[in-house]
């Protein structure tokens, strides 16, 4: 089956595999449905692939060794990833992050981005407030309701 021409449902379907093993104790799961084979897995070696075949996507920085700014739980609010995938801070490489520590959000402001299946989700402020603190680096693998940002209501 070219992949170019998978449906929509199959989308779908893939969305589900990645939450369910996002969620999940096992490492790996694999369905063939009208002769498509789906497989995701925990295992490094399928996690991404070949650097010639990845798409262009944005990148703050590169992977960073260091531990991102984590606080002690307070009162505050939480921004939560809406899905799985990767984080992005920033709309491309050569921007600036939407947000900083310090940065004063609305309700609907775009605070970030989150790929999935090769699509870029606006994550957008639901609470005002302050960014008191980034839980996640750019770049790096998020699950659905892992906390992104802390605030400081105002």
């Amino acid at each position: 089956m070219d992949p170019r021409k998978v449906r929509p449902e199959m989308n779908a379907l893939v969305t589900e595999l990645l939450e369910r093993l996002a969620t999940s104790g096992v490492s790996a799961l694999e369905v063939r449905r009208n002769g498509l084979r789906v497989k995701v897995s925990k295992d490094p070696l399928f996690a991404a692939p070949p650097a010639s075949t990845r798409p262009s996507r944005p990148i703050d920085a590169p992977p960073q060794v260091a531990a991102p700014e984590v606080s002690v739980p307070h009162a505050g609010v939480q921004i939560t990833a809406p899905l799985t995938g990767v984080f992005y801070r920033s709309p491309s490489p050569q921007a600036g992050p939407f947000v900083q520590v310090g940065s004063v959000v609305g309700n609907g402001d775009v605070v970030a981005l989150i790929e999935a299946m090769k699509l870029f989700n606006e994550i957008r402020a639901d609470k005002r407030g302050v960014v008191r603190s980034v839980l996640v680096e750019s770049g790096q693998l998020v699950k659905k309701h892992q906390p992104l940002f802390e605030l400081d209501p105002v």
